[in-house]
């Protein structure tokens, strides 16, 4: 396995831990808190890391019309999305969007876990 195949896996998988800790924590507190956003930019740079190193070890270059890197880029930029729209509701300091923020980050969670998974499953086979 060579040295790229290693980083990219532990980046992606360091994109995992930290997009799931800021999206479950949020969840369980049922509260958008500033370390939530910073969890959520965290794993976003470590998804783009991992990506990045993906297509310097990929033989052809991203196939927009595959389905791993169609999801994948829907993944990256629902991260984007979530991440930004998470500082500016810190930033208004409205109260009520701090405190429905969480139904949106479970849904931007579980369709980055598609192309995880889906990656996992290709890395495997």
């Amino acid at each position: 396995m060579s040295g790229l195949v290693v980083l990219s896996t532990i980046l992606i998988t360091l994109a995992l831990l930290f997009y799931s800790l800021g999206v479950w924590a949020e969840r369980i507190a049922r509260y958008l808190k500033t370390w939530h956003t910073i969890a959520f930019w965290t794993g976003f740079l470590f998804d783009v890391s991992g990506t990045w190193t993906m297509h310097l070890i990929s033989t052809h270059p991203f196939d927009i019309l595959e389905p791993h890197t169609l999801t994948g880029q829907i993944a990256l930029w629902l991260m984007l999305f979530h991440a930004s729209w998470a500082t500016w509701v810190v930033l208004k300091k409205q109260e009520s969007l701090r405190k429905s923020f969480h139904r949106f980050s479970i849904i931007v969670w579980l369709i980055w876990l598609i192309p995880y998974f889906g990656g996992m499953y290709l890395g495997m086979s």
